[in-house]
């Protein structure tokens, strides 16, 4: 394979999709001009219900993404859609009393379930801190500080070094802490946690606070003493309070995901050793999920393995991941296996995932690609960040990879 043509190509491509197909999908058809931030839900075919609740998450991810893509490309649209986003969560998303994020309001901006989900308020610190980074927007900066330290106050557990779920509106803890009914309903969760590592790392490259920095570190260690399993080739789902091991279920999307995002937010501290530390698991992680979960028939990314059931179907957001993470695992190791099954995740999404004729990306397809397995092009989880991002994240590490001098170095 000729790397630096390849590398050129894939950049070219995902840069393409971003500004032509994902970016004007969310601004135009996905944009509810009537109540203002996004529609609650379009379905697979691009029909869209106006009447549809609004989750946290989806708009959270909306203005990250938009932010990121201004800061990122320049284009004054961008600024413009991630503004209008930011003064839609602040006004609608945001408890002006006890403040952090809801977790829905109704499609005319109302609260309808109050709940201050841990992961929720992770993806508000997330999107407002690079709305700040993006726009300089005061406003903002001073929201994701504000979330920061209620996280803080309310669900840090210091005793047992960890993250608590789930809140009511004024904060008290919940019995029931789930995400939705499918998850187990136990007090930390690899979800919490690496979306809090990466809400931090954003903040505190906008607001390098000493407590901030700490918890990172703190997040980062669990990360490694804990969420990822022993045997360091995939990270385990959920906990009991003092971290004993609730779940089997081998997620590869989580697995790539926290590969890089662990790398990413140990490189935030400037610390070699703990750097050393997150680049050696994260190898682990990312040799673990290219031998089990890379598809050698059609390409693209399994889904899942429980026990001795794998799981083929290819969806949306482990692709991205996979995209992203292998590529940060050729920066860092320099094996062109990461960097061939990064460009077949993509080829396998061109050919299948994007939908060429209602936009954006299909949620879930068989593992030929064939077949699409329904699902909605909008709504609470289906959302511009993992795809968007993987473009960016796409765009700026092969800038960094053929700039002058730079090479892959092995760990």
């Amino acid at each position: 394979m000729r790397v630096e043509s390849a590398l050129h190509e894939l950049r070219a491509e995902m840069r393409a999709e971003l500004i032509r197909d994902i970016l004007p999908f969310w601004m135009e058809r996905a944009s509810d001009r009537r109540n203002g931030g996004t529609v609650g839900f379009i379905e697979e075919d691009g029909t869209v219900d106006p009447t549809s609740p609004k989750g946290a998450i989806l708009h959270a991810r909306v203005l990250w993404t938009f932010s990121a893509a201004y800061h990122r490309l320049g284009d004054d649209a961008y600024r413009q859609a991630a503004d209008r986003a930011a003064v839609h969560f602040s006004a609608h998303f945001i408890d002006p009393t006890f403040g952090g994020a809801f977790w829905m309001i109704d499609a005319q901006g109302r609260p309808v379930d109050d709940r201050k989900h841990v992961y929720a308020q992770a993806f508000a610190i997330y999107a407002l801190a690079e709305h700040y980074r993006a726009t300089s927007d005061e406003h903002s900066l001073s929201s994701a500080i504000a979330i920061f330290r209620l996280v803080e106050a309310h669900a840090y557990d210091a005793d047992r070094v960890g993250y608590e779920e789930c809140f009511n509106h004024d904060w008290r803890l919940l019995d029931d802490v789930r995400l939705g009914p499918e998850d187990l309903n136990e007090p930390r969760s690899v979800n919490t946690h690496l979306h809090l590592l990466e809400a931090y790392t954003t903040l505190h490259a906008v607001w390098p606070d000493a407590r901030l920095a700490a918890r990172l570190r703190t997040l980062i260690e669990l990360m490694m003493d804990h969420v990822i399993a022993p045997s360091g080739d995939h990270v385990i789902g959920f906990f009991t309070a003092d971290w004993q091991p609730r779940s089997a279920k081998v997620s590869f999307g989580h697995d790539i995901e926290t590969s890089w995002l662990l790398v990413q937010g140990a490189t935030a501290l400037n610390d070699p050793e703990l750097l050393e530390r997150a680049r050696e698991a994260a190898q682990r992680l990312a040799r673990a999920v290219l031998a089990r979960a890379v598809d050698p028939e059609h390409g693209g990314l399994f889904y899942e393995r429980s026990g001795d059931h794998l799981d083929t179907d290819k969806e949306w957001w482990p692709q991205a991941e996979a995209i992203v993470g292998f590529l940060a695992a050729y920066q860092d190791a320099g094996d062109e296996a990461y960097l061939r099954a990064a460009i077949s995740i993509w080829r396998f999404v061109e050919r299948h995932l994007v939908d060429r004729r209602n936009g954006e990306w299909y949620r879930r397809v068989s593992r030929s690609g064939e077949e699409t397995r329904g699902g909605e092009k909008v709504g609470p989880w289906k959302c511009p960040y993992h795809n968007g991002r993987a473009c960016l994240e796409v765009i700026a590490r092969v800038d960094a990879l053929l700039a002058p001098g730079a090479r892959p170095v092995a760990v």
